[in-house]
């Protein structure tokens, strides 16, 4: 029998799910959902910046350098919205890059929840060397 939380964080991550199908991204789509007080306060998905094309992969198809990340996009959006996330969860489809991960800390996010391994750990590592509690949950059961 699973608790509450857990049954919230799986249908919180497939929301995130859901909204990665939004990025027009071809190598990778992500998707992030910033919850506070059981409300869903921001979300993101990867792409490039307000005003920009949306190719997120170059003519080699490599990743073009100025795109942002679900959760960079998720922060950004909470600060121009006037909520705060300080205290909030955030609910991403990949587990945070290290330069995510900064700017979680910096957020005031107290927990992150994740799906699939990014293929670094050093984001993970560094969200819990900040007393940030990490959970990962498989979508599927």
């Amino acid at each position: 029998m699973h608790n509450k939380q857990y049954l919230l964080d799986k249908r919180y991550l497939q929301m995130a799910q859901i909204w990665a199908q939004n990025s027009y991204c071809k190598r990778r789509q992500v998707g992030a959902i910033l919850v506070k007080d059981k409300m869903i306060i921001s979300d993101g998905y990867n792409g490039t910046p307000s005003g920009f094309e949306n190719n997120c992969e170059d003519e080699n198809n490599q990743t073009k350098p100025y795109v942002l990340h679900a959760e960079a996009n998720a922060i950004s959006k909470v600060a121009k919205s006037g909520n705060s996330s300080d205290g909030a969860t955030m609910y991403v489809t990949s587990s945070p890059c290290l330069e995510c991960a900064k700017l979680i800390i910096q957020a005031g996010i107290k927990r992150v929840v994740f799906t699939a391994n990014y293929r670094l750990e050093d984001g993970i590592n560094l969200l819990k060397r900040a007393q940030i509690e990490v959970v990962q949950v498989e979508t599927e059961d």
